[in-house]
């Protein structure tokens, strides 16, 4: 079986200590931080990142070894919104694409980009999504715990 690698820039990363972000440390390898050439926007209470080509646009974000692929990438299609179980067009697409590690290393990995329109969304600027950007805003309800 070849390695799998997921690239993950939200609510998935390891600070936010959710269910699911906990759901993938416990089924993979953390193999540190890494970018991914993109833009990053403000969708809700959760960001959304698309290809950029623009070599200056850099999405921050956390790079993870998967120990059962197959398994896992479902359990994450169904919190990103893009299993077959949703409607077209899906929120989020998984794709894979190069990332780049904090070695240097560009490594091929799957990543949820956004896949609706971004014109109203508020671009994340600094292309790093924190627990800040979600307090921030004080009438945001987070459904995780």
């Amino acid at each position: 079986m070849t390695t799998q690698y997921l690239f993950v820039y939200g609510t998935l990363k390891k600070e936010f200590n959710n269910k699911t972000s906990r759901y993938l440390v416990k089924n993979s390898e953390y193999i540190g931080k890494a970018t991914y050439q993109g833009k990053l926007y403000m969708v809700d209470y959760y960001p959304g990142a698309i290809r950029s080509s623009n070599p200056g646009d850099i999405v921050y974000g956390e790079l993870f070894k998967l120990k059962n692929p197959d398994i896992v990438l479902s359990a994450l299609d169904e919190y990103e919104e893009c299993s077959d179980k949703f409607l077209d067009p899906k929120l989020f697409l998984r794709i894979k694409d190069n990332v780049k590690t904090a070695k240097g290393e560009y490594i091929t990995s799957w990543i949820y980009l956004y896949n609706l329109p971004v014109k109203e969304l508020r671009q994340i600027e600094t292309g790093n999504f924190t627990i800040y950007d979600i307090t921030a805003d004080k009438n945001i309800i987070l459904p995780f715990s």
